[in-house]
């Protein structure tokens, strides 16, 4: 994993516990809020801090966020603020968006407007969109004790085309592959639609493909280190 920079944009609560967890993995986050006292309590903690009102387009572009990994809007209080801020970065051309959504009807216009990803209350715990974030091929994880996880990942390329058997998730990488998720193109009424079906308990000969999805059981630092190795 490179030397990963990361806008925060809106920094209460939410947003300033993101940048944090962010920080202590050691990524470069840059904080941006237009409340002083909110920048005031975090510059110490982050690579940089400024108070800025995002949705400006021409403050937003001065910048230089374009070049960050992921910007994330954690704007709580002000959809509307979310929303311009997410059209900005869009046009600034930024890698990741993610956005923050309360309720269906604000998912849909983040969606509208081309937000891909999008924060839910559900997902508001701060070390599953740090994992997200930190690591795009983790698609959603459970935090259990002793820094143990159930994740669901995708598979990384020197997984594909091998059998459950040839990989030896336990042996090789201490994690237990707990199910597989597996996309089938179904016809219905004339159309093809993708369907996500769970294989259940695989077989030693079952093999793994590209649409999969990986459900695994493991300490975080083996979940990383089975990514690593296998995307390298």
């Amino acid at each position: 994993m490179g030397f990963s920079k990361f806008a925060v944009i809106g920094v209460g609560q939410y947003g300033s516990t993101i940048a944090l967890r962010l920080a202590e993995r050691g990524a470069q986050v840059f904080a941006f809020d237009n409340k002083e006292e909110k920048i005031e309590n975090i510059k110490d903690e982050v690579a940089f801090a400024v108070t800025l009102d995002t949705t400006d387009a021409k403050a937003l572009a001065s910048q230089n966020i374009d070049e960050m990994d992921a910007a994330v809007v954690a704007i709580g209080e002000n959809f509307e603020a979310t929303v311009l801020t997410s059209v900005h970065l869009l046009d600034l051309g930024v890698k990741r968006i993610i956005a923050r959504a309360s309720g269906n009807d604000q998912r849909l216009i983040l969606e509208k407007i081309g937000v891909k990803e999008i924060l839910t209350p559900e997902d508001e715990v701060a070390f599953v969109i740090r994992e997200k974030l930190l690591n795009p091929s983790i698609l959603s994880f459970l935090q259990l004790p002793d820094d143990y996880e159930i994740a669901e990942i995708k598979p990384p390329k020197g997984t594909l085309n091998r059998t459950i058997e040839d990989i030896d998730f336990r042996n090789k990488y201490q994690l237990t592959l707990v199910t597989m998720k597996r996309e089938y193109d179904i016809k219905k009424k004339g159309q093809y639609e993708v369907e996500q079906h769970v294989i259940g308990v695989p077989n030693s000969d079952t093999v793994i493909e590209s649409r999969d999805t990986l459900v695994v059981f493991g300490t975080a630092k083996h979940v990383q280190r089975f990514i690593d190795v296998n995307e390298s």
